[in-house]
């Protein structure tokens, strides 16, 4: 799975908007869409952000384009507001909760290939559309974003998906900037179905010589049998939840690319209904998803962009993986 790094723009008042809709009709052009597909996407990231002023006291926006899933364009908002009072409501088409061309969340699932929204009293609002061509549900997503000043993400995640097995990875670079990100793409480019943990962890350490080196885990989790068999090596963390009840998944001491013990796997299972947390340390610890209600339920994506909203350390790069069973 290959990501280009997504554009983050933040939206403090009226005058954010623009920027925020000629970056989703750059993108458009870029993939290709076609004039009323471009349109529809101009109009929805123009209400999203037209809801972060008026409704949200500002937030940010995040456009990433995933290529391998087709020409589509994921569009995040988020906001630390006091979240949607009349969720029901607002979704009525018709409606416009900014006031603008868009008539509100309606307007927005109806012009978008998908969407999903989280939205808690005092707990703000994030909404995800999905714009473009649709995308197949692997039941996997996340996102990687630089530190802020930088353009380079030094973390980095993919996955593969061979019949019921899923390979998932994810990667922090040593630091930031260029050669962070040089080495945890080269990590990413390893990624190969039919590999467990142990091998494929080998595998990256070998390629990584060359670089800075990394940490980074694999998650082996067959969608079937739901057993799920992991292996770490560095700052990478990662955890079950089932149920809001929370397990941490264990990693070894090392750097990929340098010095590394014999890489560990350990045997888990993620059941119907749980999720797989795996971040790098650009997120805070402490995170707990039990007070977020329904967010299980919710796109991996936008889980993700949650937990993001909420844990980012903010002087480093940060990426979060989300798996839903």
């Amino acid at each position: 799975m290959a990501l280009s790094v997504p554009a983050r723009l933040r939206v403090d008042d009226p005058s954010g908007v623009a920027p925020v809709r000629r970056a989703v009709e750059e993108l458009a052009d870029d993939l290709g869409l076609d004039e009323q597909r471009k349109g529809e996407a101009a109009i929805v990231v123009t209400e999203l952000a037209t809801n972060l002023v008026r409704h949200g006291g500002g937030g940010e926006i995040i456009l990433r384009v995933n290529r391998a899933s087709g020409a589509t364009i994921d569009a995040i908002a988020s906001d630390r507001g006091p979240g949607i009072g009349n969720y029901a409501r607002a979704r009525d088409d018709g409606f416009s909760t900014g006031g603008g061309p868009g008539n509100g969340l309606g307007a927005i699932g109806r012009l978008s290939v998908a969407m999903d929204v989280h939205s808690g009293a005092g707990q703000g609002t994030v909404v995800l559309a999905r714009l473009g061509t649709d995308a197949p549900d692997s039941g996997v997503d996340g996102i990687a974003l630089p530190m802020a000043g930088e353009t380079a993400s030094g973390d980095a995640w993919g996955h593969v998906v061979e019949g019921d097995q899923v390979t998932i990875l994810a990667v922090d670079g040593l630091g930031h900037g260029d050669d962070a990100a040089a080495a945890a793409n080269a990590a990413v480019r390893e990624l190969r179905t039919g590999m467990d943990p142990m091998a494929l962890l080998t595998r990256i350490h070998g390629a990584l010589r060359s670089t800075r080196g990394a940490a980074g885990a694999v998650a082996y989790w067959n969608r079937r049998t739901h057993k799920l068999q992991y292996a770490g090596i560095g700052n990478i963390a990662a955890s079950i939840v089932v149920d809001g009840e929370s397990r941490s998944l264990v990693s070894m001491p090392g750097i990929l690319g340098h010095g590394i013990q014999r890489p560990r796997p350990f045997d888990y299972e993620l059941p119907p209904g749980g999720l797989l947390v795996m971040h790098s340390d650009g997120l805070r610890s402490g995170w707990d998803l039990a007070a977020y209600p329904g967010v299980a339920r919710r796109d991996p994506l936008l889980t993700a962009a949650l937990l993001i909203r909420d844990f980012e350390r903010g002087r480093d790069d940060v990426s979060v993986v989300v798996a839903r069973a």
